[in-house]
C-alpha cells in the first residue's frame, strides 16, 4: 500500500512520524485529519510500508523533514495574470531562485519577521503549488516529468519586496529566505489523487478575505516544462520541493500597495490538498547590534 495523503507528524506519544492522514468523510482538506497510519521507514525510499498502527495527531509539521529535502526551488513570475499585474513581459523560460531550508515551516506555525524585515515596508504573501519529488531525476523529458513526481502540497512563499528588489542588490533569495518563510503543506496528496496538477483552483485569504483567487492553469511554465528545465544537467532529488510561482493579487501588485501587519493571519488554499494558515508575528524587543 502506498501512501495518498503524506503527513509529518507529533503524536499524542510525544514521538514524531510520517503518517498516511484519514480524513473525516466529506472533506479533502489534509490539515483537518486527526489521526493517521504511521509509516514504517522513510516514504522517500522504496522500501516503506504504511501499517495498520494509527496514530492520534497532536500537531502537523512541515510534511518534509529537512534532513530529507536538499533543496527549495523556486520560480518567479510564472503566472501570467501576475506578470501583467507586475508589468513585467512573459518570461521565455523559468525564473529560478532558491531558499535556505531554515525557509521550511510548518503548516499551521506563525511567520516569525525580524527586525530587518520591519525596518521597511514590503512584506508579502504568495499562495503557490509546490511539487515535491519522488524520485532523482535528471534531464528527463516533458512527456516523462510526471513520473518523477511524488505528489503536490501548497505554499506560501512568503516574500519581502523592499529586500526582493530595491534593497539585496536584485538577489530575489534575500528577501525571500528568513527563516521560517516558506510554510507549506498540510500534507503532499500523491499523484494518484490529483494526476493532472494543471487546473487547480488556488487562493489567499488575509484575515478572512480573498486577496488571491486563480487556477494553475493560468501557470505560464507547467509542472512537465518546469521539471524538464529544472533537471537538465541538474539532478532533483527525491523529497526536494519546488514552489511554481503565485497568481495575481499579491499585495505589490495593489493600488494602494497591501502590506502584511503584525498579527495578520495569512491562509493560503489549494484545490484538493487543504490549507495552512499563519499569523504574522513580528520579533519583539531590541535587534541585536
Amino acid at each position: 500500500m502506498s501512501w495518498t495523503r503524506l503527513i509529518r507528524f507529533v503524536a499524542k506519544d510525544t514521538k514524531t512520524y510520517y503518517g498516511n492522514a484519514i480524513l473525516p468523510p466529506g472533506t479533502t482538506d489534509i490539515g483537518k485529519a486527526r489521526s493517521a497510519n504511521i509509516i514504517n521507514g522513510s516514504p522517500w525510499s522504496s522500501n516503506y510500508i504504511v501499517t495498520d498502527r494509527i496514530a492520534e495527531i497532536t500537531h502537523l509539521l512541515p510534511p518534509i523533514a529537512l534532513a530529507d529535502c536538499t533543496t527549495l526551488r523556486c520560480l518567479g513570475l510564472n503566472y501570467r495574470a501576475h506578470a501583467v499585474e507586475s508589468n513585467l513581459p512573459i518570461p521565455k523560460s523559468p525564473i529560478l531562485f532558491y531558499k535556505p531550508g531554515t525557509a521550511l515551516a510548518a503548516p499551521f506555525s506563525d511567520i516569525p519577521v525580524p527586525f530587518m524585515a520591519q525596518e521597511h515596508d514590503g512584506l508579502d504573501y504568495e499562495c503557490e503549488l509546490v511539487v515535491v519529488i519522488g524520485r532523482d531525476a535528471k534531464d528527463v523529458s516533458e512527456e516523462e516529468a510526471l513520473d518523477y513526481v511524488a505528489g503536490y502540497c501548497v505554499g506560501n512563499d512568503v516574500s519581502h519586496r523592499a529586500w526582493q528588489i530595491e534593497l539585496g542588490g536584485g538577489q530575489w533569495s534575500l528577501g525571500k529566505g528568513f527563516d521560517g518563510w516558506a510554510p507549506l503543506g498540510p500534507g503532499i496528496v500523491s499523484t494518484a489523487l490529483i494526476p493532472d496538477p494543471s487546473k487547480l483552483r488556488i487562493q489567499t485569504r488575509v484575515n478572512g478575505e480573498t486577496m488571491q483567487d486563480s487556477n494553475t492553469k493560468d501557470l505560464i511554465f507547467g509542472v512537465k516544462e518546469t521539471l524538464s528545465f529544472l533537471s537538465g544537467g541538474t539532478t532533483l532529488r527525491a523529497g526536494d520541493v519546488i514552489f511554481t510561482g503565485t497568481p495575481q493579487g499579491v499585495g505589490m501588485g495593489r493600488n494602494p500597495k497591501l502590506w502584511l501587519k503584525d498579527g495578520d493571519f495569512v491562509e493560503v488554499e489549494l484545490e484538493g490538498v487543504g490549507t495552512c494558515g499563519n499569523k504574522v508575528v513580528f520579533e519583539k524587543g531590541k535587534a541585536k547590534l
